[in-house]
């Protein structure tokens, strides 16, 4: 049986079923937040994104990862987000 997790940048990663694109992009964002709803479409961003639940492994600390394929994103994700 294929495993439903993946391990990547440090994180077991959960996919999300509602993903549209089902990659792990080489940028990142650890939220520490299991629970926040995450709306990448009003985020306004350019490129595609995923978003999966995380267990970082390094603490073992629950969170979300989201990932993106451009490096501008990146800090409109990061101005824009809020728990």
């Amino acid at each position: 049986m294929p495993s439903q997790t993946l391990n990547a940048h440090g994180f077991l990663l959960y996919p999300n079923p509602r993903n549209l694109h089902r990659i792990v992009f080489e940028h990142h964002v650890f939220v520490p937040y299991p629970y926040a709803i995450i709306d990448i479409p009003a985020m306004d961003l350019v490129g595609k994104t995923s978003v999966y639940a995380a267990c970082r492994e390094t603490d073992r600390k629950m969170g979300q990862v989201v990932t993106f394929e451009l490096l501008e994103d990146v800090a409109r994700f990061e101005k824009r987000f809020t728990p």
